[in-house]
């Protein structure tokens, strides 16, 4: 439970493959919203959604500022960034 309000950034992975990013302070909450269709307007109609990426900030500025870079990365860049997330989560 204490994860759940920390400044997060994350990505899902739409049904159409592409990538959405985006930054919360209750993941949880977040995710159900996107499901609900709820989210952001890019999200509607594309779920379900798989979480790809998250990583969790001290500060809403340092999201937002991760966020922001994130959203600059070309797809490939933002691939590189899941892969090694998820091997890192992996124990790989």
């Amino acid at each position: 439970m204490g994860n759940k309000n920390k400044d997060v950034v994350y990505m899902l992975e739409c049904k159409d493959g592409t990538l959405y990013t985006g930054y919360t302070n209750n993941l949880e909450r977040r995710i159900a919203m996107h499901e609900n269709g709820k989210g952001a307007k890019y999200t509607r109609g594309r779920g379900p959604f798989r979480l790809v990426y998250c990583q969790s900030f001290s500060t809403k500025e340092e999201a937002m500022h991760e966020e922001y870079r994130i959203k600059q990365l070309s797809r490939k860049q933002k691939d590189k960034l899941i892969k090694s997330f998820t091997e890192g989560h992996d124990g790989k």
